[in-house]
C-alpha cells in the first residue's frame, strides 16, 4: 500500500511540474525572437500616422544588429516584404545583449510614395532576454516612406488633430 501511494505521489509531482513547464513556458527557447513592424505611406508629409496614411504592401525591410563597441554585425536578416496590409515578420534565432539592433527601411514599391526622412528609416528593437523584458514577441515602431505631394484632405485631417504649424509640409496654398 506505501508503495502504491509513493509512486502516485511521484506520478503526481512530475505532472504537476509538467504542467507548469508548459503554462510558464521553460520549454520555450528564450533566445528565439519574432520582430513584428508596419510600414505606412505619409499622405500628408508630416512625419506620422494620420487617419489618411495608408498601409504599404511590397515595401522592402531588414533588420541589422551591430556589435556596440566594434560596430561589427552581429546579425543581419533578409530583405523582408510586408504584406498586404504592410505588415512585417522577421525571426531571428540568437541573443543580441550586446548589440544595437535596427529594422531600416529597404525600398517603397510606390514612385509617388518613397521619400523616407532619416528618422524614419529605422526603428530600434531589443533582442535579448537579460534585459527583464519577456516573451519572444518584439515589436517594432512603424516605419514610413512621405508622398511626392501631401494630399488635399491633410489640412483638415492636421486641424482636427490640433496641430496647426502647416505651412512648411504641405505650403501656402494649403494653409
Amino acid at each position: 500500500m506505501a508503495k502504491a501511494s509513493l509512486i502516485i505521489l511521484v506520478s503526481l509531482a512530475i505532472w504537476i511540474s509538467s504542467s507548469l513547464s508548459l503554462v510558464y513556458g521553460a520549454a520555450s527557447d528564450p533566445n528565439k525572437f519574432t520582430v513584428l513592424g508596419h510600414v505606412y505611406c505619409d499622405t500628408c508629409r508630416v512625419e506620422f500616422e494620420t487617419s489618411i496614411s495608408e498601409p504599404l504592401p511590397g515595401a522592402v525591410v531588414k533588420l541589422e544588429c551591430k556589435n556596440r563597441t566594434d560596430e561589427k554585425i552581429t546579425f543581419q536578416s533578409p530583405e523582408i516584404t510586408t504584406d498586404n496590409i504592410g505588415d512585417y515578420k522577421i525571426e531571428v534565432t540568437g541573443d543580441y545583449e550586446d548589440s544595437d539592433c535596427d529594422v531600416t527601411l529597404v525600398k517603397s514599391p510606390r514612385a509617388d510614395c518613397n521619400d523616407p526622412t532619416e528618422a524614419w528609416r529605422k526603428a530600434r528593437v531589443v533582442l535579448t532576454a537579460l534585459d527583464g523584458v519577456t516573451g519572444q514577441i518584439r515589436f517594432a515602431n512603424n516605419l514610413g516612406f512621405k508622398k511626392k505631394d501631401a494630399l488635399p484632405g491633410c489640412k483638415k485631417v492636421l486641424t482636427d488633430m490640433g496641430y496647426f504649424e502647416l505651412k512648411d509640409e504641405l505650403g501656402s496654398e494649403f494653409v
